[in-house]
Formats: C-alpha cells, structure tokens, sequence
C-alpha cells in the first residue's frame, strides 16, 4: 500500500509529530523545536493525513499517542536520527583530513616510508583513518581507476593518462656487496662496473627490478651478462647477497632496514651523478581531494627531510635522464 501512496511526510512534520511524543504537550512541543503551536498542529495534522493513520488523541486537558502512533513515533526518531548522521558525515566529508584515506604503496617503498608516514598522520592528521594497501605498481594503478585506492606512494614517471603525479624525493641506488667483494665499501664506484657483475634482481613485477635493469643498460651491459632473479623481496635479496651469490642494488631508503641484519654486507656508492629513482604521490586527475592530497604531500616533504633522500619542490622537473632511472613496474 505504501509503494502506491504519491505523497510523503516531510521532514519538519517528522520533527513536529516527535517533539508532541517527546512531551506530550503541544506547547511544550511547540517551543522545544522553535515552532509556533498553530504551525505545529498544522504539522501534525498534516502528516496524519499523509500517512492515513490518526496518530494522537487530542482531549481538552492532555494529548495522547494512539497505538499507531506509539509505533511510528519510533520509526519517525529513527528518519530523523539518520538524516543527521547524514548532516553530519557531509560535514565531516567537507573537512579536510578526515574520513578515510586508502594509500597505495608498492613493496620496496612501504617498509622504509611508511614509519614517516604514519608518525605524520598520527601527529597531524589524528582524524583521518588512514587504510594502506601494499600490491605492486600495476595492481595499484588498477586500483586508483576503478576507485579503490584514493592515493599511491610508488616510483614515477608512469607515463599513465588520467594520473597526477605529485613528486615528492630523488633517492640515489647504492651497490649492496658481501663484505670480501672487490667493490665492497667504495665511494667512488663507476657505473660502468655494473656491466659484468653477477647482478641479484627482485622478481618479474617489481618495478625496482626495471630500474636496475635500465640502470645497467645505460652503464652498457649487454644481454649475455649474467643476471639471477631468485627473491621476491629486498630482504631476501640482501641475504642471498651476504651468501656470496652476487650483487644487488638498493634505494637509499632501504639500506639502513636490510643490510642492518647482516655484518657480511657492504655498501658501495656510485660516482656522480649516481643513478636515482623519483618517488611521488599519485592521484586521479580532478580527484575530488586534490587540494587536500596536495596539502598532504607537502607536509610529507617536510617529513623526509630527515630520510637520506633529495626532497623536491611540488613541482619539480623530470629526472635527468642521465642521472635518474624511475621506470614503472
């Protein structure tokens, strides 16, 4: 029967109708929600109408809640206590910095940011209910379009329509060696020294396994070089490293965390300018946040500044081609 009636209560003879239930009293009714008692019994009569059902029992002394009024008394509080939740989660939308926020990471920056990162949300954004999700670069592009994801943390350039990168770091890759290597502790490493080493890669995916390998290439390594892709994971990288297997290159941020577990491993530096990769945030182009998650990358820059990293401006040209390699994977 309800599916054909045309005409619904409005929400002020919602109000009107709870606040006579609440008090029983159309005066007192009446001055508790700022209405005069003539538009207030207006209100109410008018709803009954609409609903077809009499929901109160006027006498000259009292006013009493018919049966059917006692039970939609309860269902008209529940309207009018969602419409504020309503009211009040737009207003906290309008708020910058609250709400949730799914960040994006890819694997081999996650572990090394993120720490800075959360101090930052916690210290200075204690409402937002940041939700982060680690996958690898193309998972979370996929995401970002369909709406998953609101931001990604990865290497850029991505060279992907639709996508704004906001940059945010330039990191240098260092030579991670095992300690008797004849490159081990070097300051001074040329990239050219990178064409016969027996090279430890992360698996196919990765995108940090694209920029070594692009690395190499511009250092003129050939495609007979002996190149091994047995880990999918820096730690395990570094460790196999430590065994004597070969190899590998690292962003900056990573040194400290991996090669902290093992006193077999050394770390080399290139000569400059040394290869580099570009880390940014990441958003749909006209993303309703935009100028929130701008805000949010700027106070991350200030964040960094501690990181052994070379903080950009918002915004900050491309890498140099012959310093930078940021491929992504």
């Amino acid at each position: 029967m309800s599916s054909q009636r045309v005409k619904q209560p409005s929400l002020s003879q919602l109000r009107a109708f709870v606040s006579v239930a609440d008090h029983l009293h159309f005066r007192d009714a009446a001055a508790a929600i700022g209405m005069s008692q003539p538009a207030l019994s207006g209100a109410v009569s008018a709803l009954e109408e609409t609903l077809g059902v009499q929901l109160l029992e006027r006498t000259t002394r009292k006013v009493l809640l018919s049966t059917a009024g006692e039970r939609l008394a309860v269902r008209a509080k529940a309207v009018l206590d969602a419409v504020g939740e309503l009211m009040e989660e737009a207003e906290a939308a309008q708020a910058p910095f609250t709400g949730v926020l799914r960040l994006g990471v890819i694997p081999t920056v996650a572990p090394y940011l993120l720490p800075t990162v959360l101090r930052l949300v916690h210290d200075r954004y204690p409402e937002l209910d940041l939700q982060v999700h680690e996958e690898q670069t193309s998972s979370l592009l996929e995401g970002l379009g369909a709406g998953r994801l609101d931001l990604l943390l990865l290497a850029v350039p991505l060279g992907v329509p639709g996508v704004v990168e906001l940059p945010l770091f330039d990191e240098d890759f260092v030579l991670v060696t095992s300690e008797g290597h004849g490159l081990a502790g070097r300051a001074d490493i040329p990239r050219e020294a990178l064409r016969e080493l027996k090279l430890l890669l992360l698996d196919e995916g990765h995108c940090l396994r694209d920029q070594a390998l692009d690395i190499c290439r511009e250092a003129g390594r050939d495609g007979g070089a002996p190149v091994t892709t047995t880990a999918a994971g820096l730690s395990t990288l570094v460790q196999l490293v430590a065994g004597g297997l070969g190899v590998t290159l690292l962003p900056r941020t990573a040194v400290k965390v991996e090669t902290a577990r093992n006193d077999q491993l050394l770390t080399g530096f290139f000569a400059d300018p040394a290869p580099s990769r570009r880390i940014a945030l990441s958003m749909r182009t006209g993303a309703a946040r935009e100028a929130e998650f701008e805000e949010f990358a700027g106070a991350l820059r200030e964040a960094l500044v501690e990181l052994p990293v070379r903080v950009l401006t918002p915004y900050a040209s491309p890498p140099d081609a012959s310093s930078a390699t940021s491929v992504a994977g």
